[in-house]
């Protein structure tokens, strides 16, 4: 299996100062892989950093391959990398149909509409006037009029009821297992982003605290509650188990 993105020993931070500190993970050609952890933890100066938004302060990461050192965000974008921010990156005051026409590299508007078929009825609203849930379906599926072969999604499920994340979480999934492309995906919804994914790494105050299949952080559920508390907070739930 194919290696889309690989961090390796990553500081990563800003005006030289590391907020996330040692971080070593992988993203699969076909998989979901989930960075979960408490806010401030670092996943989104994570996600800039592997986007080339921001320099690496020490360590690596690589990106299909190559390093993303010296590399600008839009030549990762043209080599297959999508990234879909916190903030959706929307032009609200432009349509639907115009948002998706900007990301378009290929005809496959009609592949976009199976998954968000709500935006085909929206495709001559402003996206400002959209609710969030479309907002953020309009985002992914701009995204992915890229053809991406590496998808990063930065809180697919903020500002969201729950019942709409329920929704759009295994659209990630999906696109894992029909477009073969590697999914990472920063999300608050602890138990929802691990019921789409095959991986997860958490990060608190910057460290990589735990990381394991998906089943495995289900099945020992104390043990990742406590991850948001710190690393030694998971020894002690460690040294106190059978």
């Amino acid at each position: 299996m194919t290696t889309l993105l690989e961090i390796e020993k990553l500081d990563a931070g800003y005006g030289g100062v590391p907020v996330v500190r040692d971080l070593s993970l992988r993203v699969d050609e076909g998989e979901v892989v989930a960075l979960l952890g408490p806010n401030g933890a670092g996943k989104t100066t994570t996600l800039l950093t592997a986007s080339a938004l921001l320099p690496i302060i020490n360590g690596d990461i690589r990106v299909f391959g190559r390093s993303v050192g010296g590399r600008r965000p839009q030549q990762l974008a043209r080599q297959g990398m999508a990234m879909v921010p916190e903030d959706r990156a929307l032009f609200f005051s432009l349509t639907v149909r115009e948002n998706l026409k900007l990301g378009s590299r290929s005809g496959a508007q009609g592949k976009v509409f199976e998954y968000f078929p709500a935006l085909e009825r929206l495709l001559d609203r402003r996206a400002g006037l959209l609710s969030g849930g479309e907002q953020q379906m309009l985002a992914v599926g701009r995204a992915l009029l890229m053809e991406p072969k590496l998808l990063i999604v930065d809180e697919m499920s903020m500002g969201l009821a729950p019942v709409i994340v329920q929704s759009l979480l295994p659209v990630m999934r999906r696109i894992a297992d029909e477009w073969g492309c590697g999914v990472l995906l920063v999300e608050q919804h602890v138990q929802l982003a691990l019921e789409v994914a095959e991986r997860a790494y958490v990060l608190a105050h910057g460290d990589l605290v735990l990381e394991g299949s998906a089943e495995e952080l289900l099945r020992d559920r104390h043990i990742l509650e406590s991850s948001y508390l710190g690393e030694q907070a998971i020894e002690e739930e460690v040294a106190a188990s059978p």
